[in-house]
């Protein structure tokens, strides 16, 4: 380097912590067990009993060595591996002793060995308990409930898509059909000049007409169209505009449309719980109240009347059926006095 080239400062921060102490222990050590092997050799040179002094000088430069290697660990492994290497050196240590003693008879070093690799394995078992697999009967289970869960849900679909489609073809088949023979019926009744025969085509049309009724009423008992055409949300909206009673609906913007059985769950338990309300309320009013909260489809129907609804009746029983059968939760707060509230949660996450 030349004079006049500026010298090149040492970094400090890259330097490891221990290093300046490792650098100065290492040394003394190697000077100390070189002094006394010298002064052995130039007096006596019999029992080799510096030995003693190296395995001291190596036992005070350990912990410097230790610490030095310990910087360069990641901090979630730092623990352990310094656990690690001072059980190693503590096992060094031991068998050395044993071995410079010359006692070979009975390997004592054998039961702190133990205790040592024992304290070790609980150390690691406890940092890595996370990456050990569970037990196999426990994961099967495990496995086998997620299985069930999920085969019980796509065959609750698959259930609700095929209903659709049985409404679908009672609309535009039978319904249509008899919609257009009852209006044959009556272009025939209004051509009749004998009074019988006319009564018996009026008669005719008039059955007609209730089979049509009864038709429509069990296609929107399987599925009303709204609710597969335009959502949960348009169909509980029109459910409340037939219903006799007053019923406000409030719905979050954001409700989407969910899985096909989670959006028929929801509109039979409010179609029954409104149902409910105007069979044992008359006159009261009602609030249905739609929100989607955490991957969960929340829904409460409440009203004004009296109270004193019974959780465990049959029609309530069996809306707690079609909840429970989706993973769902439900429940009804109807105190005497009112007013009934009947709460129910749906999962509907993908």
């Amino acid at each position: 380097m030349s004079p006049t080239e500026p010298a090149v400062p040492i970094d400090t921060a890259r330097v490891r912590p221990g290093a300046t102490a490792l650098s100065l222990t290492v040394p003394f050590a190697a000077l100390v067990g070189l002094t006394t092997t010298i002064i052995w050799a130039a007096t006596t040179a019999g029992y080799y009993w510096p030995r003693w002094v190296w395995l001291g000088a190596l036992a005070a430069a350990a912990p410097f060595a230790i610490r030095y290697h310990l910087c360069g660990i990641p901090p979630e492994r730092r623990l352990l591996v310094a656990h690690v290497e001072v059980t190693l050196g503590l096992s060094a240590y031991l068998v050395l002793v044993w071995t410079f003693a010359g006692a070979h008879g009975v390997f004592w070093p054998v039961w702190p060995l133990g205790a040592l690799a024992v304290l070790l394995a609980v150390h690691a078992l406890i940092v890595y308990r996370h990456r050990l697999p569970p037990h196999s009967r426990e994961r099967e289970l495990t496995e086998r409930v997620e299985t069930l869960t999920r085969t019980r849900r796509d065959a609750l679909d698959v259930q609700t898509l095929e209903l659709r489609r049985i409404e679908r073809d009672l609309h535009d088949g039978a319904q249509a059909r008899l919609v257009a023979l009852s209006m044959q019926l009556g272009r025939a009744e209004a051509r009749l000049d004998d009074p019988e025969t006319a009564a018996l085509v009026r008669s005719a049309r008039e059955q007609a007409g209730a089979a049509i009724a009864e038709l429509r009423d069990l296609a929107r008992g399987i599925a009303p169209p709204v609710l597969a055409d335009r959502g949960l949300d348009a169909a509980v909206r029109s459910l409340a505009e037939r219903c006799a009673m007053q019923v406000a609906v409030a719905a979050d913007e954001d409700l989407g449309r969910l899985p096909a059985s989670v959006e028929s769950a929801a509109y039979f338990v409010i179609a029954e719980a409104l149902t409910n309300v105007a069979k044992h309320a008359p006159g009261a009013t009602a609030r249905v109240a739609l929100a989607r909260r955490a991957e969960r489809l929340v829904l409460d129907v409440s009203d004004d009347g009296p109270g004193g609804a019974d959780p465990d009746g049959a029609g309530l029983d069996g809306l707690r059926a079609r909840v429970e059968a989706l993973d769902g939760a439900f429940a009804v707060i109807s105190p005497t006095g009112g007013p009934t509230v009947v709460h129910a949660e749906l999962p509907c996450g993908s």
